[in-house]
């Protein structure tokens, strides 16, 4: 059985008047050793050394204490408790003594045990006693607790609703399977039932050193009763020790007679048998056979090797969610979507690239109507470098969707298309498309999609965009009117993977092919960007030229090579 080591319940957090220590060894080891005697009973005290027990003594304790005289026994005690050791009082051995008196079984537990102390000649202990945490004291004392230390403290409705949760271990009692099966669910609860499981947190076990301060010939009373030290102990092996170890502070003091000033001092220590250093390296050994197995069985179950996509390719893996759509005309609604793949690009023939989300209610959300799907899509996409230009740039996957409305009469109807380019960088993106539907002139068609349904669609998804299949040089979309409708919510979750991150990493070389571009994550998307915006100004200034008249052209050119000559 493992022992507590000096270093092994080290103080990580201090309180008022106490202290929390964290200990990986079993709390069964933990020993305090209790000292109590009656002090002076007048004016302000200051920290002295306790005087010299009477009777036996510590080794080396008389030569620490001086010449001081001896008290009565009565006066001075000295106890050694464990972790919920059960000490009884003068009140509780005059309490169970009577039979009758015994109402569960814990009375009845400690009423044999108090036989058997009288048999074997009495209790040692007369004024230190203890209360575990199965007994009544402790109950009453953690519902009387106070949350500020105020004197006119007045408790809250929140405090006065939780006085009676407790954080307590449950005793773990066998139950047969037969009522095991039959309490899967309670359905009539107790407010008992409740307050004790409405609450999550972590179990704590409660102990209290007790001291009976009265006067010699009346121990045995409540009212002379005081809380010397309280132990607290969860699952997580965090002690909390209130109040905290004396070491070099001086003893504890409690006055319990104003008019007498009576005073009674008490000292606190660790009193846990310390490990010897061949127990300590043969622990050590044990923890590191254990932490290996266990790294085994870890490795065992993710495996030696990681997986690596093959050289000249990239992985592309998206976790993707539709979070919401706003704006849209009618209510029901729900959103169709596909991944288009350009060139070089492909997925596993078990991937799915296309889905449909649930049809969702509305809500109204300040001046618009919103729809939450918070669908969720996964796909995994692979880029394979091939024979390519130095002026090209790999073409990103795009997600195609569209919103439709479905009513109570089975009726649906488009509410808008869009498109997405799937995000070049990794990381999180949150992106918000706006969407468009096609509309026809005059008033039929509208009278048409509000009675019966229905509203002009597009043959070809991909309109939206310039379509793969296009192989002109224009694409010409005059007399095609549109309508600009809601907006779609996506969240998108982007990883990538290829050697070439790794291998550029470890050489520390700058990245030349279009693979190794990829990596430069924002530097490729902004360059994407701004390609595609010269291309836009370069085609909008030639279709400007193309307008003016060729004498103006001729003429302006004219003027230009005039200015440039000496």
């Amino acid at each position: 059985m493992a022992r507590r080591r000096p270093r092994a319940m080290a103080a990580v957090l201090s309180v008022a008047g106490g202290a929390v220590y964290r200990s990986r060894d079993p709390v069964r080891n933990l020993r305090l050793r209790v000292r109590l005697w009656r002090g002076a009973s007048s004016g302000p005290f200051l920290p002295q050394a306790p005087p010299p027990l009477a009777g036996r003594a510590l080794p080396g304790l008389a030569d620490r204490a001086g010449t001081g005289a001896r008290r009565p026994p009565e006066e001075e005690e000295e106890a050694e408790v464990g972790w919920q050791e059960k000490l009884f009082s003068q009140f509780e051995v005059d309490l169970y003594q009577n039979e009758s008196a015994c109402q569960t079984p814990l009375d009845r537990q400690y009423w044999e045990e108090i036989l058997k102390l009288e048999k074997a000649g009495g209790r040692k202990n007369c004024r230190i006693f203890t209360y575990t945490d199965h007994d009544r004291f402790t109950n009453l004392e953690e519902r009387c607790q106070k949350v500020t230390d105020s004197e006119h403290e007045v408790p809250s409705y929140l405090a006065e609703r939780m006085a009676n949760v407790r954080r307590r271990r449950q005793d773990c009692r066998p139950i047969e399977a037969s009522s095991l099966k039959s309490k899967i669910i309670t359905w009539e609860p107790s407010d008992e039932f409740i307050r004790n499981n409405h609450v999550i947190n972590t179990p704590v076990q409660t102990m209290y050193i007790m001291g009976d301060l009265g006067p010699y010939g009346k121990l045995g009373r409540r009212e002379y009763e005081h809380v010397l030290c309280t132990i607290k102990v969860d699952d997580n092996g965090v002690i909390t020790v209130k109040p905290d170890f004396t070491g070099t502070k001086g003893a504890y003091q409690i006055e319990v007679d104003e008019e007498k000033r009576e005073v009674w001092k008490y000292t606190i220590e660790n009193a846990s048998v310390q490990m010897q250093p061949e127990e300590e390296e043969r622990e050590q050994r044990v923890f590191r056979d254990l932490y290996g197995r266990y790294k085994e069985y870890l490795n065992g179950l993710v495996g030696s090797e990681f997986e690596m996509t093959l050289p000249g390719t990239l992985r592309l893996f998206v976790n993707g969610e539709i979070v919401s759509a706003q704006g849209y005309e009618y209510d029901n609604l729900y959103v169709h979507f596909f991944v288009e793949l350009p060139n070089q690009w492909s997925s596993a023939a078990f991937q799915q690239l296309s889905g449909v989300t649930q049809t969702c209610a509305t809500k109204a959300l300040g001046w618009e109507n919103v729809a939450y799907f918070s669908y969720p899509f996964t796909l995994e996409m692979f880029f394979t470098q091939g024979a390519e230009s130095e002026e090209s740039l790999p073409q990103w996957p795009v997600l195609y969707f569209e919103v439709l409305s479905l009513d109570f009469w089975q009726r649906y109807r488009v509410e808008g298309y869009g498109s997405l380019v799937l995000p070049a960088s990794p990381g999180v993106h949150n992106l918000t498309i706006p969407t468009w539907r096609p509309v026809e002139l005059g008033t039929v068609a509208e009278l048409r999609r509000f009675f019966i349904g229905g509203s002009p669609e597009l043959e070809d998804i991909t309109y939206v965009r310039t379509p793969s299949t296009f192989k002109g040089e224009r694409l010409s979309r005059f007399g095609f009117r549109t309508e600009t409708t809601g907006s779609v919510t996506f969240r998108l979750y982007c990883l990538q993977q290829s050697k070439a991150f790794l291998e550029a990493s470890a050489k520390r070389q700058r990245m030349q092919s279009v693979l190794d571009q990829l990596g430069g994550f924002s530097q490729q998307s902004s360059v994407y960007s701004v390609l595609e915006a010269f291309q836009r100004a370069r085609r909008r200034m030639q279709e400007a030229r193309e307008s003016l008249p060729q004498d103006l052209i001729s003429t302006s050119a004219s003027a230009v090579h005039q200015s440039q000559e000496p």
